[in-house]
């Protein structure tokens, strides 16, 4: 049955309206993205069909056009969709953190991390530069392979950081396959980090290491 042929009070888009987003199913929030089913499948079903096959959302986002388009019904127009979609996600939520204390806010700092590395194959090093009120002035990229204290230089981030003028920075780099917990090379490259930043006074208030949904905070478990 289409949704079109639902009770109004039943249809996904009428109880975002009338009851907020956060009531409404995965699969329901799937089918307003969709707008439209296929042959035989409401667009509630073939956002069933879509978790189903992917086993989560983080799976799902993270498909490339290939691994969508395996689903009848998906295909380029609908994974453009999707990927706008989340880089819109991303960039509001680099809008929060520059600005409020990032320090202040810890699940966006996380979120945004989450959807930056949202598919990526491969180990990169980030790093967030925060200017004095700890708001965001950028983040960057530095790095990218496995990461050890020879691989990602400390000059390099040191020249970074007196280039953004920034007064601290938190440390970010994800393990594609894995745990988050941390090797002894990332302990070991964080200190060298830290101490190098030290001689030109930028303090070094957090190292994350995100393996998707999962995100280890070396501030947390009190490593810096």
């Amino acid at each position: 049955m289409a949704i079109t042929d639902w009770p109004q009070d039943q249809r996904p888009r009428e109880r975002l309206i009338g009851q907020g987003a956060a009531a409404l199913s995965d699969a329901e929030l799937l089918a307003i993205f969709l707008r439209i089913g296929v042959r035989g499948k409401s667009a509630v079903d073939l956002g069933r069909e879509m978790i189903r096959h992917f086993g989560s959302l983080s799976r799902l986002f993270s498909a490339n056009l290939t691994e969508f388009s395996a689903i009848n019904g998906l295909g380029a127009a609908k994974y453009a969709q999707l990927q706008a979609m989340l880089e819109l996600a991303r960039r509001a939520l680099a809008e929060e953190l520059q600005e409020g204390d990032l320090m202040s806010s810890p699940n966006a700092v996380r979120q945004y991390l989450r959807l930056k590395w949202n598919g990526a194959q491969h180990e990169s090093f980030v790093v967030l530069f925060l200017d004095v009120k700890n708001r965001l002035i950028a983040d960057a990229e530095l790095f990218r392979g496995t990461l050890t204290q020879t691989s990602v230089y400390p000059r390099e981030v040191v020249k970074a950081a007196l280039a953004h003028n920034a007064a601290a920075l938190i440390l970010a780099h994800n393990h594609p396959s894995g745990t988050p917990e941390p090797s002894a090379a990332d302990v070991a490259l964080t200190q060298a980090l830290k101490q190098a930043l030290a001689l030109v006074d930028v303090r070094v208030l957090d190292h994350l290491v995100v393996a998707g949904t999962k995100i280890y905070s070396f501030a947390e478990h009190g490593i810096i």
